[in-house]
């Protein structure tokens, strides 16, 4: 890529040593796969498609993206742990006059299935919906919620530390611009690694 197309002066006329480009909604393929390069990331074709296809949603939503934000879709999209547990949909109603209800849509080991719980909030409802779609008995330790960029547009990260009835506890991670979407990737996540060790355990895997 020629980046006299793209740049109006060189990094070293102002004191960089190389570009840090910030890309956004029309930035395309070639300017996504070299900052993933620069990066250090090294990823097959697969992996590129399920990480632009994410990237492009989330440029829809975000009007700039950050390094940190490709770090966090490339976490997100390609080095997960294989998935028993998927999140296909799901939605949250809440407010001072209504009760907090998430209605959650999952694939579970193959199988679809929906439910819609109360809580004391839309994370609590959310974590309920999807224990009782999972039948999850393991214990929430730790849930944590930060940005990974600034701005009103950032996309959220959140953290859940679960723990099995064997005592081995397990940290899952989630990142999406909606904070409840990005708390139920979380704890699918870490359900998804409890799942992992437990199948290495009866040495299914």
């Amino acid at each position: 890529m020629n980046t006299e197309t793209y740049e109006i002066m060189t990094p070293a006329s102002v004191g960089l040593n190389q570009s840090k480009l910030v890309l956004g909604k029309h930035s395309g393929r070639h300017a996504f796969i070299d900052r993933l390069k620069i990066l250090g990331y090294d990823l097959t074709r697969e992996e590129i498609q399920k990480a632009f296809i994410r990237f492009k949603a989330l440029a829809d939503m975000k009007k700039e993206i950050f390094d940190e934000d490709l770090d966090a879709i490339v976490a997100d999209e390609v080095l997960r742990v294989s998935e028993s547990f998927k999140l296909l949909q799901m939605n949250v109603s809440s407010g001072s006059f209504a009760a907090p209800t998430a209605t959650v849509e999952m694939e579970i080991n193959g199988k679809v299935k929906k439910t819609a719980v109360l809580g004391d909030g839309p994370v609590d409802a959310t974590f309920k919906a999807i224990k009782k779609l999972t039948k999850s008995k393991d214990l929430l330790l730790n849930f944590s919620v930060g940005a990974i960029t600034g701005g009103t547009d950032a996309q959220g990260e959140c953290t859940v530390r679960l723990q099995n009835a064997e005592g081995r506890a397990v940290l899952g991670q989630g990142a999406h611009p909606d904070i409840i979407v990005a708390s139920a990737k979380a704890y699918i996540n870490a359900l998804n690694k409890i799942a992992c060790v437990t199948k290495r355990m009866q040495g299914t895997v």
